[in-house]
């Protein structure tokens, strides 16, 4: 547990210990732009400190290992009671499922399933340039089959051609070929 005089993680960045990866990067976005040595109004001596405890906060609640052995270490659980596993004495043979916690890994752009986030100014962006050439290929092909639907339409027919056939001239029976 820690220690009394010493503030928490998270009451540090003003959240709940069951806050989501999305208030936690939320608030450490504020305190660090409120508190940052370079943008404050505050004495340095007193901004540098803060803003310490601030990145140090966000670094931990921000990986899901770190934040899941901070949570036991300050008691923490999300199921309210933290149990011991039933046999202490048998090591554990496979590694923690992060897929199945409510922790994510606020750096690796994991989301959690069914959770919906908003869209970035980049995604945005790229949405939009996708529908702009979308439609400036369907323009392009409507002005292609409007200028050329006309002969495109039309069908030609192949004019029979005649040719002339020489007549065969007939070979004598006096003509004789001679083969060697």
């Amino acid at each position: 547990m820690p220690q009394s005089n010493e503030p928490s993680y998270y009451s540090t960045l003003g959240l709940h210990p069951s806050a989501s990866v999305i208030d936690i990067r939320r608030a450490y976005r504020e305190l660090s732009k409120r508190y940052h040595p370079d943008s404050t109004e505050l004495p340095a001596a007193v901004a540098t400190p803060k803003f310490q405890q601030i990145n140090e906060a966000y670094a931990t609640l921000s990986n899901p290992e770190r934040r899941l052995n901070y949570d036991i270490k300050i008691g923490y659980s999300r199921f309210g009671v933290i149990q011991a596993p039933p046999d202490l004495h048998h090591p554990v043979s496979s590694a923690y499922d992060y897929s199945k916690s409510a922790y994510l890994d606020a750096s690796d752009g994991l989301r959690p399933t069914g959770g919906d986030r908003p869209l970035s100014s980049g995604e945005i962006f790229a949405l939009f340039i996708l529908a702009v050439t979308l439609v400036g290929c369907l323009l392009l092909a409507i002005a292609i089959g409007l200028t050329r639907g006309d002969q495109a339409l039309q069908t030609q027919v192949p004019q029979p051609t005649v040719t002339l056939q020489q007549p065969i001239s007939s070979v004598g029976r006096g003509d004789r070929l001679q083969v060697k």
